[in-house]
């Protein structure tokens, strides 16, 4: 029989499965969904071109180069 070396979760401790652990997750499904939700996107279309992910604000500065700044 195999030593299974127990993958605990880096945020409450708890035991995360083995299959969940190996695909690179390293927090349990509870504090995993906890973490997601604190992560703000928006998709921001580029002129005749496709969508970019903004996670963060800076990006966003020279986008639309029509707005006036204040």
């Amino acid at each position: 029989m195999q030593d299974i070396a127990h993958n605990h979760c880096r945020n409450c401790g708890d035991d995360i499965p083995h299959a969940r652990w190996s695909l690179g997750f390293k927090h349990c499904m509870s504090c995993g969904e906890t973490l997601a939700r604190k992560v703000k996107h928006t998709l921001v279309p580029l002129h005749k071109s496709n969508y970019i992910v903004v996670t963060d604000m800076s990006l966003l500065i020279g986008i639309n180069n029509k707005q006036q700044r204040n």
